[in-house]
C-alpha cells in the first residue's frame, strides 16, 4: 500500500502543478479537474506516513470545498429544498454525539484542577475574541465577513481539541473539562462578547442568539448525556433521575427566557423540547442497551461517521452559498483565520506557562484556546441570515484549525512533556 500512497502523492503534485500552470497562463476556467483530482489524490497520498495520516479527512474536506467552488449550484438547492436547512439538524446531531461521549464526570474535573480550568476558560474567552476583533478591524474585509471572524473568536472550544490534546500527550482530562465548561458558558458569553465586539459591524440580537445556542448546542448535548446514562452501564437510577430533573430545569429556563422575550407557546414548546431532548434519548439509550449490549464502540463509530459527514456538508453548503464573496476575499480571509488560529495556540500556551501551569496542561490549554466550535458559529451565522458572508469565516477556520492542530499535536508528540500533572489518558465516559 505504501507504493500506492507514494504514487498518489506524485500524481497529486503533478495535477496541482498543472492547475497552477493553467491559472498563470489565463486558463483558470480549465483548472477544475486538476484541482479536484489533485486534492483527492493528496487525501490518499498523505496516508503514506503515520505523521500525516490524520490529515486525510481535512484534505477530503478541501476536495469537497473545491467542488463547491467550481459548481456551487450543486449545493444550494435540490428541487424545492434549500440545502442550508440541513445545517441546524446536522449541528444538533454533532452536538448530540459530543454529549453521548461525555458524562457528568467531565464537569467534575474542575475540582481536580481548578487553576488549570480557570486559566483555560479565561484564556479562551479573552484571547480569541480579542484577536478576532483586532483582525476584523485590521484586515480589509466587508463588515459582514469581518463579523464572522469575531463570531468564531467568541465561540466555545471545539471538540477536536480533546483529540489533539491526546495526540500531543497533553492533559486530556483538563482539555475535556475546559471544553465542557466553555460550552456550558457559551449561551451567555458568546452573545455578550459578540454584541460588545461586533455590534458596530452588524446588529446582534442578544436574546435571540441565547435561544439559538440553547437549541443548537446545549439541548442536544443534554440529550447525549441522557442517552449516555441509559445506553452504558454504571449509573444508578438515582443519578439518572437527578439528571432528568436538572435537564428539565434547563428546558424550563430556556423557554422562560423565550416567554419573557414574547413567546406565546410556552407549554407546547416545553412539551416538545422534553419529548425530543429527554424522552427520545432515554428511549434510545434503553433500546441501545437492550439490543447492542451497551457496546460503546458501535455508537462511537456511528456518531463519528455522522459527525464527519455533517461537518463536511455544512462547510460545502456555506462555501457554495458564499462562492462570490470567497472569490473576492478568499486569500485575505484565509490569512486572517490562520493568524487567529495560530496566535490562539501561541498565546494560550504561554499564558499558562507564565502563571505556572505544567508543560502538559499548557499544551491542553493551547488547543482549547486555538480550536473553536466553528460548527456552532456556522449555525449562528445561518440564524442571523448571514450564511453567505458571516458564515464564511467559520467555514474556513474549521478545516484550517484541524490541519494546524494535527501538525502541532504530532510535533509535540515527538517531544514528551517535561512533567506530567495528570496521566495523558482519555477520560472514560
Amino acid at each position: 500500500m505504501k507504493k500506492v500512497f507514494t504514487f498518489a502523492l506524485i500524481l497529486s503534485g503533478l495535477s496541482l502543478l498543472l492547475a497552477l500552470g493553467l491559472f498563470l497562463t489565463g486558463s483558470g476556467s480549465h483548472t477544475a479537474l486538476p484541482v479536484i483530482g489533485g486534492l483527492f489524490l493528496l487525501a490518499i497520498g498523505v496516508r503514506r506516513s503515520p505523521a500525516t495520516t490524520s490529515l486525510t479527512y481535512t484534505v477530503l474536506i478541501l476536495t469537497a470545498v473545491s467542488v463547491a467552488m467550481y459548481q456551487p449550484q450543486w449545493f444550494i438547492r435540490w428541487g424545492n429544498f434549500e440545502l442550508k436547512r440541513l445545517i441546524i439538524p446536522l449541528l444538533q446531531i454533532i452536538m448530540f454525539g459530543m454529549g453521548s461521549q461525555s458524562s457528568l464526570e467531565d464537569f467534575a474535573g474542575i475540582a481536580k484542577n481548578p487553576k488549570g480550568v480557570l486559566v483555560g476558560i479565561t484564556s479562551h474567552y479573552l484571547i480569541m475574541p480579542s484577536i478576532g476583533f483586532l483582525l476584523a478591524v485590521t484586515f480589509p474585509l466587508p463588515p459582514e465577513i469581518a463579523t464572522g471572524i469575531i463570531l468564531v473568536g467568541c465561540s466555545p472550544s471545539g471538540l477536536a481539541s480533546n483529540v489533539m490534546a491526546y495526540i500531543a500527550r497533553a492533559n486530556v482530562p483538563l482539555s475535556v473539562t475546559v471544553t465542557a465548561f466553555s460550552t456550558l458558558l457559551s449561551p451567555l458569553l458568546t452573545p455578550a462578547l459578540l454584541q460588545l465586539l461586533a455590534g458596530a459591524f452588524l446588529p446582534v440580537d442578544f436574546w435571540k442568539m441565547v435561544m439559538e445556542i440553547f437549541n443548537i448546542t446545549i439541548l442536544p448535548i443534554v440529550a447525549g448525556l441522557l442517552f449516555n446514562a441509559l445506553a452504558y452501564p454504571g449509573q444508578s437510577r438515582r443519578s439518572i433521575a437527578i439528571q432528568i430533573a436538572v435537564y428539565f430545569g434547563i428546558i424550563l429556563l430556556k423557554n422562560a427566557i423565550a416567554l419573557v422575550e414574547g413567546s406565546t407557546d410556552f407549554a407546547e414548546t416545553v412539551g416538545w423540547n422534553a419529548f425530543w431532548f429527554i424522552g427520545m434519548p432515554l428511549l434510545g439509550g434503553w433500546l441501545f442497551q437492550r439490543w447492542a449490549g451497551g457496546r460503546r464502540e458501535i455508537m462511537d463509530s456511528i456518531l463519528s461517521t455522522l459527525s464527519m459527514v455533517g461537518i463536511t456538508t455544512i462547510i460545502v453548503v456555506i462555501t457554495a452559498a458564499g462562492q462570490q464573496s470567497l472569490l473576492q476575499v478568499g486569500l485575505v480571509l484565509v490569512l486572517a483565520c490562520f493568524l487567529h488560529n495560530t496566535l490562539g495556540y501561541f498565546l494560550g500556551y504561554w499564558c499558562c506557562r507564565l502563571v505556572g501551569l505544567s508543560e502538559q496542561s499548557s499544551r491542553s490549554v493551547a488547543f482549547e484556546v486555538g480550536m473553536q466550535n466553528a460548527g456552532m458559529a456556522s449555525g449562528l451565522a445561518l440564524q442571523m441570515g448571514q450564511l453567505a458572508t458571516t458564515g464564511l469565516a467559520p467555514a474556513v477556520f474549521g478545516p484550517l484549525m484541524n490541519t494546524t492542530g494535527s501538525m502541532l499535536a504530532n510535533w509535540w508528540r515527538s517531544k514528551p512533556p517535561q512533567s506530567e500533572e495528570v496521566p495523558a489518558e482519555p477520560v472514560s465516559s
